[in-house]
């Protein structure tokens, strides 16, 4: 297997069942309008040349990021994996661990946020209120600060409901926008068009197995990411 060949793709677990990778920011998880290149068509290719596979390979996509986020994704490999996780994840028995860097110190240094999130799909945009509105849905997530240096601020973050952008909407509610999220809030972009949002692990019960499995996914080694060293403690 050419290492070039797959030099963009960071395999940071795998066994019969799943496979899971440090998507880079700007990788789409799957397929929209623009055409673009997926995290999962790479990771088909991937299997195929590894396993020498021959025909289709299966790949289930079990969960997404957005575009300019980096951090842990998961796929299945088989489809009895892909319905186990489909279930747990409903079942909210896949917990995520996040990063954020923000440029402003929240009020409250750990806390439970609770809004209802509105998603405006032609804008592909969402607004969070702090009290229930009709056709709302309620997102909730914990955040504690863990570090501070040169006006930055990076918070861990416990999302307890899958919104969509809940994360960048909800610190954005609170006057603490993401940097470089300038559809929520950020003063300027990052010059690689990311944002300062990392998924840092993802644990679960295995599928097939049973057993504990937590899956760890190192931040970018760029700015701002590299401000700031981080111990996930898991």
């Amino acid at each position: 297997m050419s290492n070039s060949q797959f030099e963009h793709l960071t395999v940071i677990y795998e066994d019969n069942h799943l496979i899971a990778v440090n998507k880079p920011a700007g990788l789409l998880v799957h397929g929209d309008i623009t055409g673009d290149e997926t995290l999962e068509q790479m990771v088909k290719a991937y299997i195929k040349v590894r396993y020498q596979k021959p025909g289709d390979v299966f790949l289930g996509v079990i969960h997404r990021l957005d575009r300019p986020v980096s951090g842990v994704v998961i796929f299945a490999r088989t489809s009895k994996a892909l319905v186990r996780m489909n279930e747990a994840l409903a079942q909210k028995k896949i917990h995520k661990k996040y990063l954020a860097i923000v440029s402003a110190r929240p009020e409250e240094l750990e806390g439970t946020l609770v809004h209802y999130i509105i998603k405006d799909d032609q804008k592909n945009i969402v607004k969070a209120h702090q009290s229930a509105k009709k056709g709302g849905k309620q997102a909730v997530l914990e955040y504690r600060l863990v570090g501070e240096l040169e006006a930055k601020c990076l918070l861990e973050v416990t999302p307890h409901t899958g919104r969509p952008h809940q994360i960048r909407a909800q610190l954005s509610k609170i006057g603490c926008p993401i940097m470089g999220d300038l559809k929520y809030g950020a003063v300027s972009a990052l010059q690689d068009h990311s944002i300062g949002l990392h998924c840092v692990n993802m644990s679960f019960e295995h599928p097939v197995t049973h057993e504990p499995i937590s899956i760890d996914a190192e931040p970018p080694h760029r700015f701002p990411w590299k401000v700031f060293s981080y111990d996930s403690g898991v």
